[in-house]
């Protein structure tokens, strides 16, 4: 489909064509390759997500179809040259239209908050997906402006880039160390927040191998726009070469590390800062990780006293860790 929707819109492009209608907008999404909509699912949730918006939209045509059809019907009946149309100045009532005109929507409503309701339920973030194989657990952490993820079980983490096998359900656990954040994989799960000193949990599943868009949606400041990340869904086989290769060519993430990667920047800065040449140009690859550092992030903010800005990430005066002797990055 991709490979026939990308001459299209390069057609349009060349003609100045409007491309900013949603069907475009859906053309444009469908020919990228990396999947950031859901309406070009990836996973279970965006496919239920996708239908029920489909779902919604057709029940609401039911009232407003019949609307911009006799509308103008009615105009071209009761036109002022017309002496054909039946002149009745004291009608007043009508109970097949008024059992319509309430009948009708009453309905609508009753079915929409009916399917809402077993949607919400379905979709919970909070429940897991069924797979074939054990879930895989993952640890996040929103930043100033960049996504670490840590794997608990695997011993090590990631900045900017969430990989994980295809058809595995993906455990998240959630949380920020700077101001309140929103996490949203579109092509994969709903948008979640995420907030200091709390967890929230989101459960994703990929259906095949693919690169999907990922980002905060809740504005948190200059480095807004450039806060996301690439979720790839791969092979069983590709899943672990990648990890191989993260504990490779990965750091180390212990306190004082993590102290610095939290300083207010993008991916791509704290990349010149940590990293090297063999990890992404806006990510970071972490080989180890100190333990129990996302329960001491939680942690930070349940002590019953504020915590100091020279100690709180993202905050005005916040003095992170000095550089180890011979780090000159």
């Amino acid at each position: 489909m991709r490979t026939l929707i990308k001459p299209l819109v390069a057609y349009l492009k060349r003609r100045h064509a409007v491309v900013a209608s949603p069907f475009f907008l859906l053309l444009l999404s469908a020919c990228s390759e990396q999947r950031s909509s859901f309406l070009d699912p990836g996973g279970p949730i965006a496919a239920a997500q996708r239908a029920h918006l489909i779902e919604v939209v057709a029940w609401t045509m039911i009232a407003i179809v019949p609307v911009f059809v006799l509308v103008p019907l009615l105009f071209w009946r009761y036109r002022y040259r017309n002496q054909q149309a039946r002149y009745t100045p004291d009608w007043e009532f009508s109970g097949w239209l008024d059992l319509m005109m309430w009948g009708v929507p009453f309905v609508i409503v009753a079915v929409l908050s009916t399917m809402l309701w077993k949607s919400t339920h379905a979709l919970d973030p909070y429940k897991p997906i069924t797979s074939d194989h054990a879930p895989l657990a993952v640890q996040v952490v929103g930043l100033d402006w960049k996504w670490l993820f840590i794997y608990p079980d695997l011993g090590v983490a990631t900045v900017n880039e969430l990989a994980f096998p295809a058809g595995v359900s993906v455990a998240l656990d959630l949380t920020t160390d700077t101001v309140m954040q929103s996490f949203m994989i579109p092509a994969l799960a709903g948008q979640i927040y995420v907030m200091p000193g709390m967890r929230t949990k989101l459960h994703i599943l990929a259906d095949e191998p693919g690169s999907f868009e990922g980002e905060n949606t809740q504005f948190s400041g200059s480095g807004f726009t450039a806060q996301k990340f690439e979720a790839l869904a791969m092979t069983t086989e590709d899943f672990s070469a990648w990890v191989a290769k993260v504990k490779t060519d990965g750091v180390l993430l212990d306190t004082a590390t993590y102290g610095r990667l939290a300083v207010a920047s993008t991916g791509a800065k704290a990349h010149a800062t940590l990293g090297s040449s063999q990890m992404p140009a806006t990510g970071l690859y972490f080989k180890q990780v100190e333990p129990a550092l996302f329960a001491n992030i939680l942690g930070r903010y349940s002590h019953g006293t504020a915590v100091p800005p020279a100690l709180q990430p993202g905050a005005v005066g916040y003095i992170p860790p000095a550089a180890p002797p011979g780090d000159s990055r």
